[in-house]
């Protein structure tokens, strides 16, 4: 990876991104990617999109969320304590003893999660997130509106890391590497050129709803439609592989198989991975995806839908983990398959 998209990423990675506040990451992301793009679209949801060959009949939509889980706050006690709920997926265990930035409505400030000492007792074994608190150093309720209300915003306090080179760790790879994604494969489209027109989205609200993917859909109509998202690696001591699979890092982007994926899609895929030596891993989604994909297949008059994944250790905790080599050939992989598209392919699994 060239040093100005590891730049890229990681500017995306240091920006607050929670799910229903995404503006600033959004802003960022334009900002990049306006430098190649035919054209720049928003929406009334909140999604950033760049466009390459606006008027091309044969429309393809690369989406990859933005938006990060996050804590909602959600009472303020009399002494100056904030207690909240999640916005998305958090776990409580990995929240305990962290560091936090509060996207107040007046100010930004740090928090810690406190944690009762094990000397007195420490945490119940069935702890939630109702059993824990946020300590920004307030003294009174009244001290603490001076800076915060009821609904604002708080992320782990973290910065991303290279680790050998080799990885990123960090909070919210889920899923800013996919709206990374995105805009690297319509930056390299770009350059080599392609006979479709494709839409790289960077959606909103992923982790709570998917509202932005189904927006960005409706409004977009496209032919067919990828989502650039994440998946659970399975590489580290204490998963039962059996249950979940065996998806390594450094392994390959992940293929999903199941009811929603049309199968056409998936053969483009595999074909272009073939001819480029790229490896690729599978998963199942036998019902639902549980991504974007599910909202855009949904949108119209149906528009049929891949996923394809990054390989991710430790999610939803501060510290997700992805490989930059399976980032890269995920990129070469979509980058390549679009290229290869003439626009007059049929996407019905019953046409040869």
């Amino acid at each position: 990876m060239e040093q100005v998209n590891r730049d890229f990423l990681l500017e995306l990675l240091h920006t607050p991104s929670p799910s229903s506040n995404e503006m600033e990451i959004q802003k960022k992301w334009i900002k990049y990617v306006e430098t190649f793009a035919d054209e720049i679209r928003t929406d009334n949801a909140g999604n950033a999109i760049g466009v390459l060959n606006p008027n091309a009949p044969f429309k393809v939509l690369l989406a990859g969320h933005c938006d990060e889980i996050a804590l909602v706050i959600n009472r303020i006690d009399d002494n100056g304590f904030l207690h909240f709920d999640k916005m998305g997926g958090i776990n409580p265990k990995a929240a305990v003893g962290m560091k936090t930035t509060v996207l107040g409505n007046y100010k930004t400030i740090t928090g810690v999660i406190g944690v009762n000492a094990q000397h007195h007792g420490g945490l119940k074994d069935d702890f939630g997130l109702e059993d824990l608190f946020i300590d920004c150093g307030w003294k009174s309720k009244e001290e603490a509106e001076k800076y915060v209300q009821i609904g604002d915003l708080s992320v782990y306090k973290t910065d991303p890391e290279i680790l050998m080179d080799r990885y990123v760790s960090g909070r919210g790879l889920d899923n800013r590497t996919g709206s990374f994604i995105v805009a690297e494969v319509l930056k390299r489209l770009s350059e080599e050129g392609c006979n479709v027109g494709v839409y790289a989205a960077s959606t909103v609200n992923e982790e709570t709803n998917m509202g932005g993917a189904y927006f960005a859909a409706a409004g977009i109509e496209p032919t067919m439609a990828i989502a650039c998202d994440v998946t659970f690696a399975t590489d580290y001591p204490g998963v039962n592989k059996n249950k979940h699979g065996d998806v390594k890092l450094e392994k390959g982007p992940v293929l999903a198989k199941g009811a929603p994926i049309n199968i056409k899609i998936n053969k483009l895929l595999e074909k272009t991975a073939r001819k480029c030596n790229i490896n690729v891993q599978y998963e199942l989604t036998p019902r639902m995806t549980g991504t974007d994909a599910d909202k855009m297949r949904l949108t119209g008059k149906g528009v049929p839908v891949s996923l394809v994944s990054l390989p991710l250790r430790y999610m939803h905790s501060p510290v997700e983990t992805a490989s930059l080599k399976d980032m890269d050939e995920e990129i070469e992989l979509l980058v390549k398959m679009i290229a290869g598209l003439s626009g007059e392919e049929s996407l019905n699994p019953l046409e040869d």
